[in-house]
């Protein structure tokens, strides 16, 4: 088993040391992560800049880009290889809902997925790592639930990749209920900027927090984790709305031309 780790909030980051940790034992591990917090970067390639790539006392490698970077480029030419399995995070703080489309984390998992490779993005629901190693442990059981069902090797051999979105409360690992598979929630928008002035009269914008969620009802990521269980979402990139084409291309018709 050859498994590529990365995250959004940099190498350094107790998210990402505490999934090495948990799951370095089951295969061969290849940590490839930003130098510095990369949150709500989403898909982000760097393409009019040179990236570099350093490697750590603890041996992860980093790069001065984007999550999404750190995996192109291990897949692309780094790694030498094509590994069974891509990991991103454990984020600090919730992916749920609308923030998948924001998210850092889920765009490094999305990354290897679009390069046909399996992957788990994996967030935390709140802030401040309470708890980092008892979702870590999770996290591994997650994992070997899929090299036991054979659902790695399946898409390795197949070409059936897929893509997960995890979220896991900060609770303790006796208090973490099971793993719940359901779909993404919605918020409501986000709060107002904040503003302030700089020092030269420029009035300067800080993006508002997420807001509450609008859909959390039963079935949801927002209605699992409430209710102290792991919310699995499978995600697909295709943002096709399939049932609309047909409405458009009757609207369409007859127009000019």
């Amino acid at each position: 088993m050859k498994i590529l780790l990365a995250n959004d909030d940099g190498f350094q980051a107790p998210g990402l040391v505490a999934l090495y940790e948990a799951v370095k034992d089951l295969g061969d591990v290849e940590v490839v992560a930003p130098e510095h917090n990369n949150s709500a970067k989403s898909n982000a390639l760097t393409l009019y800049a040179p990236l570099s790539v350093r490697e750590a006392n603890n041996g992860f490698r980093y790069v001065n880009g984007t999550p999404a970077d750190c995996v192109h480029v291990a897949l692309t030419g780094l790694l030498g290889y094509k590994p069974d399995l891509v990991l991103s995070g454990i984020n600090n703080g919730a992916n749920m809902g609308d923030d998948t489309i924001y998210s850092g984390t889920v765009g490094a998992a999305m990354e290897g997925f679009l390069f046909d490779v399996p992957a788990i993005a994996f967030s935390q629901t709140q802030k401040g790592w309470a708890n980092v190693d008892a979702a870590a442990r999770k996290a591994r059981k997650l994992v070997e639930r899929f090299i036991a069902s054979g659902a790695i090797a399946d898409a390795k051999t197949h070409g059936r990749a897929w893509l997960l979105n995890v979220n896991i409360p900060n609770l303790p690992y006796e208090e973490l209920g099971d793993f719940n598979v359901c779909r993404l929630g919605r918020r409501h928008a986000a709060e107002k900027v904040t503003t302030q002035q700089s020092p030269h009269g420029e009035t300067l914008y800080w993006i508002g927090g997420a807001g509450p969620a609008k859909d959390g009802g039963e079935g949801t990521d927002f209605f699992a984790t409430s209710h102290g269980q792991i919310s699995v979402t499978p995600l697909q990139v295709d943002l096709t709305d399939h049932d609309a084409i047909a409405l458009w291309s009757k609207a369409l018709q007859g127009g000019a031309r």
